[in-house]
């Protein structure tokens, strides 16, 4: 059959036609010349197109589908609409992760092993024979719908339309703890909060802040956001990164070398590593508890955002006075021993 326009928006077009009519050898043409034209393809093609791509997926094969949802993705990352594009690449990210899931308990239930690669490829005669072919393609694919999946994230309407994110985690959990396989860029996108009251407490002067995050990727980005705010501020003594330094942590391309100016305490005298995301700080009456103490040892790293795509801050929004910092305090264990 002869294709019709020619360029992206025409792939497009193609692909659309030879999925409706269930065309498998006219699909599988129209998805090579995707990937070929995607690259030369105008603004207007990729706004309009990745929609349409989007709203396709769940009737896409599941050996393309992935592939299909990465461009979606790259379409997003170029201005295609998020928010339209968003429900068929998540509905789609949430059967790979449960096919991933069947396939590493039907991997342990024949023998276990090392597991395979998830590289985007063809899988195997073997994978297919001891998973399924569905189970052994969501396997195989889980790093491209993590990175079709982050392109969606990284939009805050997104986000807050994102009700599947707890069964979302819920599955990478599984996997991670069947498999070892970690998908952390997802983890962390999927963690992410958005206009979020912060109360921190600065042990050493007694003081206490409500700030509001959005935004964070992890807590190394939030730990140089709070030292820019409060030092930087003028309102503790400390450490303050320098405005490059912050620059990198709000929007700005980029890492810049800082040094640690906390160590970052749950209410309970536990550490919350850098490592980990806002969401590891505990809620105590309807916002996020953070103690921040003297820095226990020197502490360097490349600051910056975890999540390149997503703008993060976290804005002061008032000193709490006395009377009220007193009251968060009743909430804190005395100051402990503890390290990290």
């Amino acid at each position: 059959m002869i294709f019709g326009k020619a360029g992206f928006r025409g792939a497009v077009a193609d692909f659309e036609a030879a999925v409706s009519a269930q065309d498998a050898k006219r699909s599988g043409k129209a998805f090579v010349r995707l990937q070929e034209t995607f690259g030369q393809a105008r603004e207007s093609e990729l706004l309009d197109g990745g929609p349409r791509l989007a709203a396709l997926l769940e009737q896409t094969p599941p050996g393309p589908r992935a592939v299909v949802a990465v461009l979606v993705g790259a379409c997003v990352e170029r201005g295609a609409d998020a928010e339209r594009c968003a429900p068929g690449v998540l509905a789609g990210l949430r059967w790979a992760l449960e096919q991933a899931v069947a396939f590493a308990d039907a991997w342990a239930a024949t023998g276990g092993g090392a597991f395979p690669a998830p590289d985007g490829g063809e899988p195997g005669p073997e994978l297919v024979e001891r998973a399924g072919s569905e189970a052994a393609v969501g396997w195989v694919t889980l790093f491209q719908w993590e990175a079709a999946a982050v392109a969606m994230l990284n939009d805050p309407g997104v986000r807050r339309e994102a009700g599947s994110r707890g069964e979302a985690l819920r599955l990478l959990g599984a996997v991670e703890r069947a498999s070892g396989v970690e998908l952390k860029s997802l983890t962390h996108a999927l963690l992410v909060l958005d206009d979020e009251p912060l109360v921190a407490l600065h042990r050493a002067s007694g003081t206490g802040y409500l700030l509001r995050i959005s935004g964070i990727g992890d807590n190394f980005q939030l730990h140089t956001l709070l030292a820019d705010a409060l030092i930087g501020g003028g309102h503790v003594a400390g450490h303050a990164p320098s405005s490059q330094e912050a620059a990198v942590c709000r929007e700005t391309p980029g890492q810049v070398d800082t040094v640690g100016s906390f160590d970052l305490v749950a209410p309970d005298g536990g550490l919350i590593w850098n490592e980990g995301a806002p969401a590891d700080i505990p809620v105590v009456d309807g916002a996020r508890l953070l103690v921040l103490d003297e820095p226990s040892y020197r502490r360097t790293w490349p600051a910056g955002r975890f999540l390149p795509g997503i703008r993060g801050d976290a804005l002061l929004e008032r000193a709490l006075d006395p009377e009220e910092t007193e009251r968060w305090y009743a909430h804190v264990s005395p100051a402990g021993s503890a390290t990290g």
